[in-house]
């Protein structure tokens, strides 16, 4: 038998998606080939603490009454270091490195700031381990709302108005990002710039909202987006997928629709992990051909738009009298069994294990360094 490819399940972190992630990390686990992947589970406690974690601890995690998993906080911190035959993972114990394991491929199932927006890959590349999905900028861009909508707008792609609204501008032009926000057609959605699963952002239907929405928004983050909201829009998903030998340079799934039940057409946190009822999700979505063909090639536009590598999931919307607009790109999307990504995947015929053997396999072939 060959030797198997030593894979680091990497997941938690400091975000407020933390939980979502342990789940992501058990997913993965129990479909993962263990014939041909020796895998190594390295979890992140939301202190920022890293730690070994036994798999069968990974393979338990599940939401119990409500509440999502997480990484308990070690009694011994797990240490990386570059060695002489790669990458390797240990763990501290006083003045001694135990439990040093090797690693080929990390494959980094963190959703958020301090995980999915370029930090982590920068560890990565700088200790020239190969990692599964999009690189250092590609991973900034896609994490922070307003420099994803430049990069779209840069490259043609069809934009809703919005308004950025940075720490700085909120502090010493208040009254100007407030007039701005004001000229937008509401209802708006109040976002933190760089957060994800819907966390912290607010959906409001009149001007006087909008203070109190942008003091809400900016306990997740500082920095703000302010986006016009869609109305009676379908919101629509395709699922991207690198593939060096194709000349896009990646392929796009089918298409999925999400049918939130909610009144007010908000998709959020709730409605998105622990409601079982929040939202119908169609995969295949029910659209005609023509236009699924020009999201799909919208999607494919998306990717190379941030530069992105492995895989991303494109969302958009779709106005009544048939525009088509983009969302946003996500670099690390849900990732669990059920989520829209792998979801499409399935639904395009790829199953859940062959995708994350594809994704590493991507990784492996990677260069390290610059490309």
């Amino acid at each position: 038998m060959s030797k198997r490819i030593r894979v680091a399940l990497i997941f938690g972190g400091q975000s407020s998606e933390h939980g979502i992630s342990c789940l992501t990390a058990s997913s993965v686990l129990k479909s993962i080939d263990k014939e041909r992947y020796d895998v190594h589970g390295v979890g992140i406690s939301r202190t920022g603490r890293w730690t070994q974690v036994p798999l069968e601890v990974i393979e338990g995690y599940r939401i119990v009454d409500g509440e999502a998993p997480e990484v308990a906080e070690p009694t011994h911190d797990a240490v990386w270091m570059v060695g002489e035959d790669g990458c390797e993972v240990a763990t501290r114990n006083g003045e001694e490195l135990v439990d040093i394991n090797g690693i080929d491929v990390a494959f980094a199932l963190l959703h958020g700031p301090f995980g999915e927006d370029g930090t982590l890959q920068g560890m990565f590349e700088m200790m020239g381990i190969r990692y599964v999905g999009s690189g250092v900028t590609a991973s900034a861009v896609g994490m922070d709302k307003h420099f994803m909508k430049v990069a779209f707008e840069s490259a043609g792609l069809p934009v809703w108005p919005y308004v950025t609204a940075t720490a700085h501008r909120l502090r010493h032009h208040r009254e100007a990002v407030l007039d701005e926000a004001n000229r937008l057609q509401y209802p708006l959605f109040v976002k933190p710039a760089r957060g994800g699963s819907s966390i912290g952002i607010v959906r409001i239907t009149e001007p006087e909202q909008l203070e109190a929405a942008i003091a809400e928004a900016q306990e997740f983050d500082p920095k703000l987006v302010i986006e016009q909201g869609f109305t009676g829009a379908r919101e629509l998903e395709v699922a991207v997928l690198g593939d060096p030998e194709h000349p896009d340079g990646c392929r796009a799934s089918v298409l999925g629709e999400i049918r939130v039940q909610a009144e007010d057409g908000f998709y959020d946190y709730e409605a998105k992990y622990f409601d079982e009822d929040g939202a119908a999700l169609d995969a295949p979505a029910h659209i005609d051909d023509d236009l699924a063909a020009e999201i799909q090639a919208l999607a494919v536009r998306a990717f190379h738009a941030v530069d992105a590598e492995g895989l991303v999931r494109a969302d958009f919307f779709v106005t009544d009298d048939g525009g088509v607009f983009i969302n946003e790109v996500n670099t690390m999307p849900g990732f669990t069994e059920i989520s829209m990504y792998p979801t499409l995947w399935q639904e395009s015929g790829m199953t859940y294990p062959d995708l994350v053997g594809r994704l590493i396999d991507l990784a492996l072939d990677r260069p390290v360094g610059l490309r």
